[in-house]
């Protein structure tokens, strides 16, 4: 995907004259604020947010591996989501840090666009682990008997296969069409280089760029989502034709942590395009942005270890 970069069609034109144009080597991120005295409060601010992430996701995979009795479907998914949070965190988080220190506020040409990449594969990746997440929690409650039957290890792994696979594809698509692009303008008005504000960029057509946008974010962020949807509506109405209270408590409490990871990741991620619709200012859209691409990665650990009495006990084990 990086070598793609190189024959990206970008020009800067000092003067009108075809003679005088000069390569773009980088573009300039104009980050959350631009006033000096947020920047220390920034810079501490991701940083605690950014440790306690790559922290937090690491003792979930930890605590998976080492414990046997953790070594099921679910938490073969969670440990792949908490290890897709941690590189989904470094991806943005890093570089702006970097920029926060050095009082700049450059990225290079071929980081910018390996970011985008790399933004768009794990912000997918994610969104399809949620789903298998989810499928999961709907064959052992509505299917307890024949859970070990059909949430084998194959099956598993070839989820884990084929998110991978749409994930990368969808990447690829996306940076073969930017890469046809032109532009002028160098400020990105965000703290990474997020794929709609590279297109902002251009000044030429973008119009398929766009409606492939809005295609491929309608089925590939639409389907998961209505399969997740599917499978809490038989998840409740199964737990709610059961006789016992306690096994009621039981069958939500197994996913609760799930369904609140669902609300956070989703409902951050609707919030950020509601209010780039209803706001023009592009500062506003990079703040929302903190919603989905930070604070889910970094509250994830919390809401399964605080809320998932088999990782509470995995986790005093291994302290």
């Amino acid at each position: 995907m990086c070598c793609l970069t190189c024959i990206f069609p970008i020009r800067l034109i000092k003067n009108m004259e075809p003679e005088n144009q000069t390569s773009v080597t980088e573009f300039l991120l104009l980050g959350l604020s631009e006033n000096p005295e947020w920047q220390p409060l920034l810079f501490g601010l991701f940083l605690a947010m950014y440790l306690t992430t790559v922290l937090g996701n690491l003792l979930i995979i930890l605590t998976i591996s080492s414990d046997s009795h953790l070594h099921t479907p679910m938490y073969f998914f969670l440990s792949h989501l908490a290890f897709t949070d941690i590189c989904f965190s470094t991806t943005t988080i890093p570089k702006m840090l970097v920029n926060i220190q050095r009082q700049s506020k450059s990225i290079s040409y071929t980081g910018c666009l390996t970011q985008v990449c790399f933004v768009l594969f794990f912000a997918g990746l994610e969104n399809f682990l949620l789903a298998a997440m989810a499928y999961d929690r709907y064959v052992a409650i509505c299917h307890p008997l024949r859970y070990t039957v059909i949430m084998k290890p194959h099956l598993c792994g070839l989820l884990i296969l084929l998110s991978l696979s749409i994930s990368i594809a969808d990447t690829l698509l996306h940076s073969l069409m930017v890469l046809r692009l032109s532009c002028a303008d160098l400020e990105i008005a965000h703290f990474f280089c997020e794929l709609a504000q590279v297109i902002k960029l251009a000044c030429s057509d973008t119009l398929i760029n766009n409606i492939l946008v809005y295609l491929v974010t309608s089925i590939l962020g639409g389907i998961p989502f209505l399969g997740i949807i599917f499978s809490y509506t038989q998840i409740v109405s199964s737990i709610l034709r059961m006789p016992s209270a306690g096994g009621k408590h039981k069958a939500f409490s197994t996913c609760g942590s799930h369904l609140s990871v669902v609300s956070l990741f989703y409902g951050t991620a609707f919030g950020v395009y509601i209010s780039s619709a209803v706001t023009h200012s592009s500062k506003d859209t990079a703040v929302a942005s903190v919603m989905y691409t930070v604070v889910p990665q970094m509250l994830n650990p919390f809401i399964y270890s605080l809320s998932n009495k088999d990782m509470k006990g995995a986790l005093r084990k291994l302290i």
